[in-house]
């Protein structure tokens, strides 16, 4: 019966500290405030610098794999066997994508509480989910027959809807990708009145001139 008695208590206990432990929006507001997320934050070389890194590696990722999406398709390089050309291709897809996995982090840490809650950014991140899950059914399903249609110039209809797929959702993610740039800009600054101006700092003798009557007229004496 003790036992019985004690394990609510110890149910209860966990539950409460749950929530303080697991706080996902706090975890959000350490990562922005680490140190790397400061420099990189205040410095006017760094974020541009991670940017531009992060486009080129998107854009080899991209350009690889559509390069194996077109070839499924019966597009282009029909006369390469396709696990070949896979092959020395998709090692080039996965540098990239490290390469662009990196900067991406880096520059999430300087705006994460941001990011977290951009419904754009959200939808960037399902959509690289989903062509993760595509590219393994794929491997798991038609890929492992890949042999049987190795040299053809027209693979199966199933390899077929997987590139489309494939390229679908990785325009996507660069569309979104470039959109998010414009909506974490307007987040960030909605709230923040814009900076009024002082003319009279700015020009003194004018505002003096401007207030200060003119003098009366003098009258001409004949």
């Amino acid at each position: 019966m003790g036992g019985m008695v004690a394990c609510p208590k110890a149910v209860n206990a966990v539950r409460l500290a749950i929530p303080h432990t697991m706080d996902i929006s706090e975890v959000i507001k350490s990562i922005e405030n680490t140190d790397i997320a400061s420099s990189i934050r205040n410095s006017l070389f760094l974020f541009p610098m991670l940017e531009s890194i992060h486009v080129i590696g998107l854009a080899l990722v991209f350009g690889t794999i559509a390069i194996v999406d077109l070839r499924l398709l019966g597009l282009a390089s029909t006369h390469r066997p396709f696990r070949t050309m896979a092959t020395d291709i998709l090692k080039w897809t996965w540098i990239a994508f490290a390469i662009t996995f990196v900067t991406g982090g880096l520059m999430f840490t300087t705006n994460a509480t941001v990011y977290i809650h951009n419904p754009v950014f959200q939808a960037k991140m399902a959509l690289l989910l989903l062509a993760g899950v595509n590219m393994g059914i794929f491997e798991l399903t038609t890929g492992r027959s890949s042999r049987q249609w190795d040299t053809s110039s027209s693979p199966p209809a199933a390899a077929k809807t997987a590139a489309i797929i494939s390229l679908t959702l990785w325009i996507g993610v660069i569309f979104l990708g470039r959109w998010i740039g414009f909506t974490t800009t307007r987040t960030a600054t909605k709230d923040e009145a814009p900076p009024q101006i002082n003319f009279e700092e700015l020009f003194p003798g004018a505002t003096e001139d401007s207030t200060t009557p003119a003098p009366p007229p003098t009258p001409n004496k004949k």
